[in-house]
């Protein structure tokens, strides 16, 4: 297997690795390896907590080049049979997961972007930042109640969305945690080598009519409509979806987060092709000249390796990310 596996930085475990896979999607935040080890003697010890690693050859590139680092081993389970002898499945994220399993409860101040709260929580999580880009918009002063260190940034994410800025997602790298826009990978990997592929188009989801709501109301009086904005009903009928956001102050401001959130049918497609290991979820893709975005993506490590892609239409991933 032209992948390596190495633990705690010195043990390497390729030539033990039956199966590597990596999972990748845009509702999680960590990068997730599976990995299924044969036990032979001299297997060191492995733990839940130790550091781990993916390298490998970069599609269309020669070199080895870290795929998963830095990682921490999260779950390990043995098995055992007659037929086959012992294994070790072990499973692995990228840190971002300390992000995705902490809670905490902040005060954001006014006027700070996506990326300077980015900065903020890294940092208290000690988790080391890479270069950040200027995600520009400038956010309203917030109180994040109990909840997870993931969804605080998938809401001022959003919030950039929703205010007409690009959408991002945060991404581990070898230099750190960034922030990445989606689509905005350099290379648009042309689909090839195609095994499979299904497309599924359905209602289920649609959205043509947008209520934006103001401050809530009170216990006799309901809130304020700031818009109402009308898409595809004549085609579809009416499937409403009311947004209220404190951020959310005027007519204008409403009707501009509401038209990403109009979506009449909705398709998605799923391919299973020879892999191209760079891809993540988040990226740009083009299948049959037609450009889409990877909502999830799984690996199947090999000579040859395969991968399974969730694909869909930046209407929908916009939407589905303001909404």
């Amino acid at each position: 297997m032209s992948y390596e596996v190495v633990l705690d930085g010195k043990y390497y475990l390729g030539d033990l690795a039956e199966e590597i896979t990596l999972e990748d999607s845009l509702e999680e935040i960590a990068y997730r390896a599976n990995i299924r080890l044969t036990v032979q003697p001299g297997l060191p010890a492995i733990a839940p907590g130790q550091e781990i690693r993916i390298s490998g050859v970069p599609y269309g590139a020669s070199g080895m080049a870290y795929l998963l680092h830095p990682a921490l081993v999260w779950e390990c389970e043995s098995e055992r049979s007659a037929g086959s002898g012992k294994h070790l499945n072990v499973t692995a994220y990228d840190r971002t997961l300390y992000l995705s399993k902490s809670e905490d409860e902040r005060l954001m101040p006014d006027g700070q972007t996506a990326a300077e709260r980015l900065a903020s929580y890294a940092s208290g999580w000690n988790i080391p930042l890479a270069t950040l880009p200027d995600t520009k918009i400038k956010l309203k002063r917030s109180v994040k109640r109990s909840q997870s260190i993931f969804s605080m940034i998938l809401e001022d994410l959003k919030e950039t969305a929703r205010k007409g800025g690009d959408l991002y997602r945060p991404r581990m790298t070898p230099s750190g945690l960034t922030l990445v826009k989606l689509g905005g990978n350099e290379v648009v990997w042309q689909l090839e080598s195609l095994e499979s592929v299904s497309q599924k188009r359905t209602l289920e989801g649609a959205v043509t009519q947008v209520k934006v709501l103001g401050s809530e109301g009170s216990e006799t009086k309901l809130s304020p409509v700031l818009a109402i904005v009308k898409g595809e009903i004549d085609k579809y009928g009416t499937l409403q979806k009311v947004l209220q956001d404190c951020a959310i102050e005027t007519p204008a401001q409403a009707r501009k987060a509401a038209e990403p959130l109009l979506l009449g049918l909705q398709e998605t497609m799923s391919v299973t092709a020879l892999d191209i290991n760079l891809i993540r979820a988040g990226d740009m893709v083009e299948l049959d000249g037609q450009r889409l975005f990877v909502t999830s993506v799984r690996h199947q490590l090999g000579e040859p390796g395969h991968m399974q892609l969730e694909l869909a239409r930046e209407a929908k991933v916009r939407r589905d990310y303001c909404g």
